[in-house]
């Protein structure tokens, strides 16, 4: 069989657009995370708590509180490239979660906007400044991938033991305070994991981030081995936390993995799987004598009491909604049955609707859901390293978008999906470099190259993907040889 061959070293497979040249792999290898978004990487996940005055603190929202000012400066000044409407919708979101709250609890406002906004502007706000290249990207995925991996020893021992060993050596410390711990009850035999975060659904969601990075985002840049030995673990351990809502997030990646690698042949497999999801939906509906809603929540929990309750809370809590449609109700207690002791709510997007009323759960939903069809809609099949991080980002956050309808989120790992939202926000705006040219190395607050191709580029060889233009430098003429 005939082989084209163009630059020695490098062979072209036209499935996958420009090939991944050697020298580009070990660039990408070897880029480094900005170091403002590793400090708050650390700081999202090490739980340390202190008194600042008349202030709770913990390192997250100290880091924040420093950053988060020019962070929106910047943003607004376009020093990380265009405004998109997303910026918009979650500022938007703030301000209107700011008024709610003003109209409800007076006198908890300053204190809850200043925390709620920290924590979710803030995280937002890292992800989209310093998280704006391919390199910084990837840089990210295994600097995730390393953690849990680093972790693993912490995660085996208390599953076995019931005991967060780093959680229990914080609170010894004179001065410091961390997370409460959970003690939540065995399931399957086992400890379930909290390791570092509030709860052991917390756990198990940033295990559920690290999957589609680790696994699909690294492809062709870490080794085939290591990168399914790793993602086992990052599955593994977030499987520990025993949470229904983390494994919701892991088992959907995974579906999404065999759909992707099953149909690779078929253009429009996502649109035909996402026909089938509405068919579904539809025949649920019809067929059912519960909702859709309430029928996946059957089968996203561990038993059937589970999700029963799951049930009435989104029951009650969209009776809540419509009771107090403009400005929700607040940081007060819902109105829910008698028997309904507890107060939790085992859904975001709800506490998003009951706390701030239907304006401030659309502006976050919409911001949200925009700018995932904005990223799914780009064409990077010219450059399969931009095309995998790309795919990573999606599956991950259709994950979080499922997972989020069963669990709430609250306090670092709160900021730290909204850090994961906006670190795939430069694939809306990002533009390969032009033929000949090298891939630009932004400056701190700089935004990603939106340069337009330049005329005269150098066209792709026959039987390329098309595009017309090629960020690789010009090839010598093309020979066949035969073996």
């Amino acid at each position: 069989m005939a082989v084209l061959e163009d630059i020695p070293g490098r062979s072209i497979n036209p499935a996958s657009g420009a090939p991944l040249t050697p020298e580009r792999r070990a660039a990408l290898r070897k880029s480094k995370l900005p170091w403002q978004a590793s400090i708050y990487v650390y700081a999202a996940i090490l739980p340390i708590g202190f008194q600042l005055g008349p202030l709770a603190m913990t390192s997250l929202r100290l880091v924040l509180l420093i950053m988060v000012i020019p962070l929106l400066i910047n943003l607004l000044a376009k020093r990380y490239g265009p405004i998109l409407p997303t910026d918009y919708l979650f500022i938007a979101h703030i301000f209107w979660a700011i008024i709610a709250l003003a109209y409800n609890n007076p006198d908890k406002v300053i204190e809850q906007a200043g925390s709620v906004g920290l924590e979710f502007l803030g995280g937002y706000l890292i992800g989209r400044a310093y998280v704006r290249t391919p390199e910084a990207f990837l840089a990210l995925s295994r600097r995730l991938v390393f953690i849990i991996l680093l972790m693993l020893p912490f995660t085996l021992y208390e599953t076995l033991t019931g005991h967060p060993i780093i959680v229990e050596t914080i609170r010894k410390v004179p001065g410091l305070s961390s997370v409460t711990i959970s003690n939540a009850d065995k399931r399957m035999g086992l400890e379930r994991v909290q390791l570092t975060f509030a709860h052991p659904i917390h756990f198990g969601l940033f295990c559920s981030v690290a999957l589609s990075m680790s696994f699909v985002a690294l492809r062709g840049i870490s080794g085939t081995i290591w990168r399914y030995l790793s993602s086992m673990v990052v599955a593994g351990s977030g499987f520990l936390a025993l949470s229904s809502g983390a494994l919701l997030a892991i088992f959907l990646q995974f579906g999404l993995f065999a759909w992707s690698w099953i149909f690779a042949p078929v253009k429009q497999r996502w649109w035909i799987l996402f026909g089938l999801f509405v068919l579904f939906y539809i025949g649920v509906d019809l067929f059912s004598n519960r909702s859709p809603i309430k029928v996946l929540m059957t089968y996203a929990t561990f038993s059937s009491h589970t999700a029963y309750w799951r049930g009435i809370i989104f029951e009650w809590g969209m009776v809540n909604v419509w009771a107090n449609p403009i400005f929700g109700i607040g940081l007060n207690d819902w109105v829910r049955p008698r028997f309904m002791v507890s107060g939790s709510m085992d859904n975001f997007w709800l506490v998003m609707g009951v706390r701030y009323g239907i304006p401030g759960f659309l502006l976050l939903a919409v911001g949200y859901a925009l700018a995932t069809a904005q990223v799914m809609r780009r064409n990077f099949d010219a450059d399969s390293v931009v095309l995998h991080i790309r795919r990573g980002w999606v599956f991950t956050i259709l994950g979080l978008s499922f997972t989020l309808c069963t669990v709430h989120i609250w306090s670092s790992i709160y900021s730290y999906v909204f850090f994961t939202f906006g670190s795939g926000m430069w694939l809306i705006t990002y533009q390969p470099p032009a033929s000949g040219e090298a891939a630009p190395t932004p400056r701190v607050g700089a935004g990603p190259s939106l340069r337009p191709p330049q005329s005269g580029a150098i066209p792709r060889p026959a039987g390329l993907a098309s595009g017309g233009y090629t960020r690789f430098p010009p090839v010598q003429p093309m020979r066949r040889r035969t073996p």
